[in-house]
């Protein structure tokens, strides 16, 4: 079981998608990198960061941001505090609806975003399987 977030649940979710025919087939054609944003509330005190570079229905790399390290820039930046993040793994959120009602905010082009929903829910379905201590 992996904590989330950390290197280990990092690695594991990105050779997820990596192994996800779904995915791959709602993302073939998507290329773009996208940065999770961690952020703190009442129950967790630390931001945190995971980079993800997303190609053609593939994971082409992942990395957990430890602190004190540079934060990569990316076209996206998906941003929620940490307990809207176990509700989106958990699947309580969808991530369309999550930014639509406030929960998660997206900075890069939204119209971009809202042509790969069936990809942005492929994505929580795979970090679903993720076995996650939170």
């Amino acid at each position: 079981m992996a904590k989330f977030p950390s290197d280990e649940w990092v690695s594991e979710y990105c050779n997820r998608l990596n192994n996800n025919p779904d995915y791959a087939d709602a993302g073939k054609t998507w290329e773009g990198d996208i940065l999770f944003v961690v952020q703190p509330d009442e129950n967790y005190s630390k931001t945190e960061y995971i980079y993800i570079d997303l190609y053609h229905g593939k994971c082409r790399s992942a990395k957990y941001v430890h602190e004190g390290e540079e934060v990569p820039k990316a076209e996206f930046r998906y941003v929620g505090k940490y307990g809207n993040w176990i509700r989106l793994l958990n699947k309580e959120i969808d991530p369309i609806q999550g930014i639509l009602t406030g929960k998660f905010k997206l900075e890069g082009s939204m119209m971009k975003i809202m042509r790969y929903t069936k990809a942005a829910k492929e994505m929580v379905n795979t970090a679903a399987q993720v076995k996650t201590e939170f």
